[in-house]
């Protein structure tokens, strides 16, 4: 038996039914237990069976999906930036999340992750999130943490021989920050063959605040691209897609530079088909990323011997195959893939061409993998257990620095060079998922898994002290270390789903031991603050006596969330989000750095036939539970209210607004990086603030 459940999450419902992968990527769980589904357009009436309520009425608090994720129990928003968001699940972030863009994965193109995987999710593109609850199924690729899908809008087969036009297309306006998105897929399909066009346009100004206006945190962003899809036999499919993605100027506040441009494009090849009672996918994928970001043009310019300008660029190849067939009251799935990743990045002074360096010079990553997972229901239990095994290659080449390097960046080169920078190992992961209906409304379920992930570029290959992070954006120098071994994540969790007619609520308590954690640890523990070593000079001339060395540490995350709701009359609804998570070291005596703080989103919604209004209240508690070895400093609690409501217009229109932070509330997220542009309107050092009043609308039509 499936019990439906929908988490009411800021005053809309979300559905934890789950829908399969549109993608012809890994096969994704249909089971509406271990994944929850936003549905960014449609309209459904509460718990609606195989269904998602729309989220057109949620606040338009990010240009791209993250601010959207982050709504889900257990998540939060780590806000670099308008384009640079990241989700962080259950204290865990970065490559730790396994992010997906319509199945599709590929690295970002700079060393500050100042294109998350999200960044690529514009509002008026994505169809859905598919967020697995708790750890991501070994299909999904090695990670962590969840799998985060971003679903974009395409068009689907016709149902007869002849053409049928249509179109999807959304706008968005928010005073805030005086921006507008605009953009939608448009194409011509019949039962053999689909073709679709895929555009969208954004720009925005600086962000408005209590504190005041943030000047330098502008962004611009357009996306073009297109589909096609041939049925050459009932049962057999080929696909193509292409995107284009050219972003330009972006304030980056809390990283020592700005985006001037962000230039991406990614391909994809794909066949379905079945051999007998197997069904088979075939893809063939592409990402290259083309990045530059300077100190100059979006803020003061510094002395024309201190201009910056780094120049980055990746580009990932990845192949794999997935089979599945039917088996004992349930499906087998087998897959293999192959992913190879290089990096590159410059630091250059456009001033003075004898001036650059490559911290991360021609790095190579690879990874391949292969995994077996089954999922069913044998007897009264609903099952899902997965093993997965991944070789790991990394390889990093020699720096190159110009004639106007010192004398001190030349020695740590030297040392590099002659150090052994090849490094390969393998990891095993394996996830078992377990859930029970003890009644008509409650079910029991729980989950053991055992998840890994490797050091990237910045983390394994950063010989040179700078502030070039990996995403943290918190104003320390980091360097890498060459031997570093996998993270490795022992979790456990349970909890039970219950609905019923009139509420339903979704509790999980968790906890997870972290071998081997990648975190920042003083780079000279010793003689701390003292500059006496080649390392701590070269960051010391860089602004950080003090720079911390990507170590392997032992860490422990636990905490618990939920979801809640209930239906108090016809028309009447409350909704509710709880999130919990606690991050420690098993090593010293210290927190893990940068772990959301406690928070409670309720609301209350008033729904009618057409159209719906919501008062929704965020309460986040005070995180006074920092990592002291990476300076991390304590954020109070605050309080924001919002309120939105929807129209649906007819079947092709509907037509949402709302007010953000009503009562102009300052604040500042934990979660936010630390000023680094002397001319925003903050000091620098200090965590920048959220968005203050605005208002928003957002137009969906389609036909």
């Amino acid at each position: 038996m499936s019990v439906i459940v929908f988490a009411g999450v800021s005053a809309f419902a979300l559905s934890a039914a789950a829908s399969t992968a549109t993608s012809e990527t890994a096969p994704q769980s249909d089971n509406p237990r271990w994944v929850d589904v936003i549905t960014v357009t449609g309209h459904a009436p509460l718990f609606a069976d195989e269904a998602a309520v729309s989220t057109e009425l949620a606040p338009a608090v990010a240009p791209d999906a993250a601010g959207l994720a982050a709504r889900l129990p257990g998540a939060a928003l780590v806000d670099n930036g308008a384009l640079s968001g990241q989700v962080q699940y259950r204290g865990l972030y970065g490559a730790r999340v396994a992010v997906r863009l319509d199945g599709q994965a590929f690295h970002s193109g700079g060393p500050n992750l100042m294109d998350p995987p999200l960044h690529y999710a514009p509002a008026p593109l994505l169809d859905r999130l598919e967020v697995t609850r708790g750890p991501s199924p070994v299909s999904q690729g090695p990670s962590l943490s969840a799998g985060v899908n971003a679903v974009f809008k395409h068009i689907d087969y016709a149902e007869t021989a002849s053409p049928v036009l249509s179109a999807g297309l959304t706008s968005i306006v928010r005073s805030v920050d005086e921006s507008y998105a605009v953009g939608g897929v448009t194409g011509i399909a019949s039962d053999r063959q689909r073709f679709e066009v895929i555009a969208s346009t954004e720009r925005g100004e600086d962000r408005d605040t209590p504190y005041g206006v943030l000047n330098g945190t502008g962004h611009a962003r357009d996306v073009y691209g297109f589909g096609y899809g041939l049925r050459l036999t009932a049962n057999t499919e080929l696909t193509a897609d292409f995107r284009r993605q050219e972003g330009g100027e972006t304030g980056n506040p809390p990283f020592p530079m700005d985006i001037r441009y962000m230039d991406t494009s990614t391909s994809r090849l794909g066949l379905n088909t079945q051999l007998e009672a197997w069904s088979l996918s075939v893809r063939a994928e592409h990402a290259r990323v083309d990045h530059a970001m300077n100190n100059f043009d979006q803020r003061p310019a510094p002395a024309p011997m201190r201009w910056r300008e780094t120049l980055a660029s990746s580009e990932t190849v990845t192949f794999g195959v997935d089979a599945e067939r039917a088996l004992r009251d349930g499906v087998l799935r087998l897959g293999l893939d192959r992913a190879d990743i290089r990096h590159d990045t410059t630091i250059t002074n456009p001033m003075n061409a004898d001036f650059f360096v490559t911290p991360f010079p021609d790095v190579e990553l690879a990874r391949t993998g292969v995994y077996a997972e089954w999922e069913g229901s044998p007897s009264a239990y609903e099952l899902y257990a997965g093993v997965r095994m991944d070789a790991h290659e990394a390889d990093g080449g020699e720096p190159s620095l110009g004639t106007a390097l010192p004398m001190g960046p030349r020695m740590l080169a030297a040392a590099f060079s002659s150090a052994d920078r090849s490094w390969d190992d393998v990891t095993l992961d394996g996830l078992v998922r377990l859930a029970r209906p003890v009644t008509d409304t409650v079910t029991l379920r729980g989950a053991l898994a055992r998840k890994s992930r490797v050091a990237g570029q910045v983390e394994r290959y950063g010989w040179l002290p700078i502030t070039a992070s990996g995403g943290l954006a918190d104003g320390n120098t980091y360097v890498g270390t060459l031997d570093l071994n996998p993270e490795v994540a022992t979790s456990l969790e349970a909890g039970f789903d219950y609905a019923s007619d009139r509420a339903y609520l979704r509790p999980t308590v968790y906890v997870a031991w972290v071998e081997d954690y990648i975190q920042g640890v003083p780079a000279e523990p010793n003689t701390p603050g003292v500059p006496d070593t080649p390392l701590e000079m070269v960051s010391a001339m860089n602004g950080d006596p003090t720079p911390l060395r990507f170590s392997n540490v032992e860490a422990r995350l636990y905490g618990f969330d939920a979801d809640f709701g209930l239906v108090l009359t016809p028309s009447w609804r409350l909704d509710g989000v709880l999130t919990y998570v606690r991050g420690e070291r098993d090593d010293v005596d210290d927190d893990l750095y940068r772990i959301t703080p406690a928070s409670l989103r309720l609301s209350a919604t008033y729904e009618q036939a057409v159209w719906s209004a919501t008062l929704e209240t965020l309460m986040v508690a005070e995180q006074a539970k920092v990592s002291a070895e990476n300076s991390e400093q304590e954020t109070p609690g605050h309080v924001v209210l919002n309120a939105y409501g929807r129209w649906v217009v007819n079947d092709q229109v509907s037509l949402s607004a709302g007010v953000e932070n009503i009562l102009d509330q300052p604040y500042r997220d934990h979660l936010a990086g630390y000023n680094r542009n002397s001319g925003l309107g903050v000091p620098v050092g200090e965590r920048l603030p959220g968005a203050g009043a605005g208002v928003w609308l957002r137009l969906n039509t389609r036909f």
